[in-house]
C-alpha cells in the first residue's frame, strides 16, 4: 500500500525527534515543514536523556572566548576552530531561546542562571534543568511549542527509508509506516537522528539511536568524517538496566571520587583527577576493571547529604536499585555515550549532497574534534539548528512537476526466518563492543572488519530478497555504520582522543587537524 501526501510536496523534510529535529522546525517557523519520528516524540530521543546541561559562556568571570580555549583543548588537536567560535559565541542566546520557549533552567535566587561544573571546564558554565534532567526539560518544552505550531506536519511512527537523489542532489524521501509506504518530493532534507550507541551493547542511549542518518547519508553518496571517535561515558549506572542509566559529570564537578572495592582513589595522581576529560577517565575505569577491580563513584562526602536534592533522577533510579548515594559508593562502568563523528556539513549544516543538511550528533560539525568538551553537544544541537534553519529557507523549492517513484517491492516476499535479523543485530553489538571499544588495536579492528563484512553478505541478500520491515531496514543501517566506523579507525594510524590504538600509543602530528573521510558508500 501506498500512502499519497502530494499536498505536503515541496516543504523541506525534518528526519528525527530529537532536541535537534525539533528546534530546526520550530526555527523554521512560520514556514511550514515536515517532521518525520519513526517514535513518538521523546520515546527515542537520546536528547531526553541528556543529564549535565547546556555548556555557555553567561557567568560573570567567564567569556566565550575561555570556553573555546576549553573545547578546543578538549578536542585534541582535531576541533575545526572557526566552527567551534561560531558556535560557542552563540551559546548565550541559545539559553535565552529556549528560556523563552519555556525551558524551566534552575536559577539563584538573585534570577541569574545557576552555573556547575563539568571536567575539562575551566569555570562554572553548565546551565541545567531540575539538577539533572535538563534534557527532559528541554525536550518537554520542544515538543509542547512543536504541537502547537501549526505550520509544522508532525508524522509520528514514520521511517525514513532512503533518500532520493538525482544528478547529485536530494529530490526526496521514500518512507513508511504501518499504514503503508509513502513518498514525499522535496529539495530540502534534514537529517538529525542523532547517535550510534545502540551499535554497542553497553551504552546510555537508547536502542533505536543506531546510526539510521548516517547510513542514509551514505547511501545518498555523502562525505562522512571522524567515526572512530566514539565517546564512552566513564560512569554509567552499573547494572542490567537499558539504556544504562547516567551518572552526570556534574557529580564528580561536585566532588564525588572514583575509587574501587577497597576504597582507594585510583584517578587520584593522574593531571586533573577525576575531572580529566571523559576520554582520560573513561580509559582509567577500563583499565582498573581490566586489572580486576569493581569500579564506584563515591559521592558519600561530597554532595553527601545534599545529593537527592542536587540529583533527583540519578538517586531515584539508584535507590531503586538499592542504593543511597549519600551513604553507599555506586557502581560504575564506561558506555558508549556520544559520537564526535558523523555527516560533514559546513557552518550552515549544509552535507556534500546539495539539498541535505544534517544536524545535532548525526552531524560532523568540528565543533567536538577527537573528544566532545562536556555539555557541548546540547548546545551544538541547538545553535547548528538555528543555522541550518537560515540556510534551508534561501534554498529555492523544487519545481512543482517533480515526480519521484512509489515504493515498490517487486518479487520481494516475506522473510521466513526472523530470527536471523535478531540474532545478527545481537552479533554487530558484541562485535562492535569487544574490538572496537575504548581501547584497540589493529588486529581487533580488523577481526570486526572480516566479520561484519561476513554479514554484510547476508543482509545484502535478505534486503533484496524479502519486503524490508522496519526491523531488516535497521539490521541493515546498524551493519553499515559499523562497517564505515571500522573503516575510519583502521584509516588513523594514532591515538588521539577518544580514538585509542595500542599498535599506535602516540598522538602523530601529521594527523593534527586531519580528518578520517570516508567520501561514498556504495548499496
Amino acid at each position: 500500500m501506498s500512502t499519497d501526501i502530494s499536498d505536503l510536496n515541496g516543504r523541506p523534510v525534518i528526519i528525527g525527534g530529537g532536541a535537534a529535529g525539533l528546534m530546526t522546525a520550530l526555527e523554521l517557523a512560520p514556514r511550514p515543514v515536515i517532521l518525520l519520528s519513526k517514535s513518538p516524540l521523546g520515546a527515542e530521543a537520546s536528547s531526553m536523556w541528556a543529564q549535565g546541561g547546556l555548556a555557555a559562556a553567561v557567568g560573570e568571570d567567564d567569556a566565550p572566548a575561555l570556553h573555546l580555549t576549553d573545547t578546543i583543548a578538549a578536542g585534541a588537536g582535531l576541533c575545526d576552530e572557526a566552527a567551534a567560535s561560531r558556535i560557542v559565541d552563540a551559546a548565550p542566546a541559545a539559553v535565552e531561546r529556549l528560556a523563552k520557549l519555556g525551558v524551566g533552567f534552575d536559577r539563584r535566587t538573585d534570577g541569574g542562571w545557576r552555573l556547575g561544573l563539568e571536567a575539562a571546564h575551566g569555570r562554572n558554565r553548565i546551565v541545567h534543568a531540575t539538577g539533572d534532567g535538563t534534557g527532559r526539560e528541554i525536550m518537554r518544552a520542544l515538543i509542547a511549542e512543536v504541537r502547537r505550531t501549526p505550520s509544522i506536519t508532525l508524522l509520528e511512527g514514520v521511517e525514513a527509508r532512503r533518500l532520493l537523489v538525482e544528478d547529485g542532489a536530494v529530490i526526496g524521501v521514500l518512507a513508511a509506516s504501518d499504514r503503508g509506504a509513502l513518498t514525499i518530493a522535496t529539495n530540502r532534507i534534514v537529517i538529525a537522528t542523532g547517535g550510534i550507541g545502540g551499535l554497542f551493547a553497553d551504552s546510555t542511549n537508547p536502542g533505536g539511536c543506531f546510526g539510521q542518518g548516517l547510513a542514509l547519508a551514505a547511501h545518498a553518496g555523502a562525505r562522512l568524517a571522524d567515526l572512530e571517535f566514539v565517546q564512552f561515558h566513564p560512569t554509567a549506572f552499573d547494572g542490567p538496566s537499558r539504556p544504562m542509566p547516567l551518572l552526570t559529570e556534574a557529580i564528580r564537578g561536585d566532588g564525588a571520587v572514583l575509587i574501587d572495592e577497597t576504597g582507594a582513589r585510583f584517578m587520584a595522581d593522574q593531571p586533573g583527577a577525576e575531572l580529566a576529560p571523559r576520554d582520560i577517565v573513561a580509559r582509567a575505569v577500563w583499565h582498573h576493571r581490566a586489572a580486576g577491580h569493581r569500579t564506584f563513584l563515591d559521592a558519600r562526602r561530597h554532595p553527601g547529604a545534599d545529593f537527592a536534592r542536587r540529583y533527583p533522577v540519578i538517586s531515584a533510579f539508584c535507590k531503586m536499585a538499592g542504593i543511597d548515594p549519600a551513604s553507599d559508593p555506586i557502581p560504575i562502568r564506561p558506555a558508549v555515550h556520544y559520537h564526535m563523528g558523523g555527516i560533514a556539513v559546513d557552518g550552515e549544516g549544509r552535507s556534500t549532497v546539495q539539498g541535505l543538511w544534517a544536524c545535532g550528533e548525526a552531524a560532523r560539525t568540528g565543533l567536538h574534534g577527537a573528544n566532545r568538551l562536556a555539555s557541548n553537544s546540547l548546545l551544538e544541537a541547538m545553535v547548528c539548528a538555528h543555522r541550518a534553519a537560515n540556510k534551508i529557507l534561501s534554498n529555492p523549492p523544487p519545481k512543482s512537476d517533480l515526480k519521484i517513484p512509489l515504493w515498490q517491492s517487486g518479487d520481494a516476499t516475506n522473510a521466513d526466518e526472523l530470527v536471523v535479523v535478531s540474532h545478527n543485530w545481537d552479533e554487530i553489538r558484541r562485535i562492535m563492543w569487544d574490538y572496537v571499544g575504548i581501547v584497540r588495536t589493529n588486529k581487533r579492528l580488523q577481526r570486526a572488519q572480516k566479520r561484519l563484512a561476513n554479514l554484510q553478505e547476508e543482509i545484502h541478500d535478505y534486503y533484496w530478497n524479502f519486503i524490508v520491515t522496519s526491523d531488516l531496514l535497521e539490521l541493515r543501517n546498524i551493519a553499515t555504520v559499523a562497517e564505515l566506523i571500522v573503516n575510519c579507525a583502521l584509516q588513523r594510524p594514532e591515538s588521539r582522543g577518544l580514538n585509542y590504538n595500542l599498535d599506535f600509543p602516540e598522538a602523530n602530528p601529521a594527523w593534527a587537524q586531519r580528518d578520517s573521510v570516508l567520501r561514498k558508500f556504495k548499496s
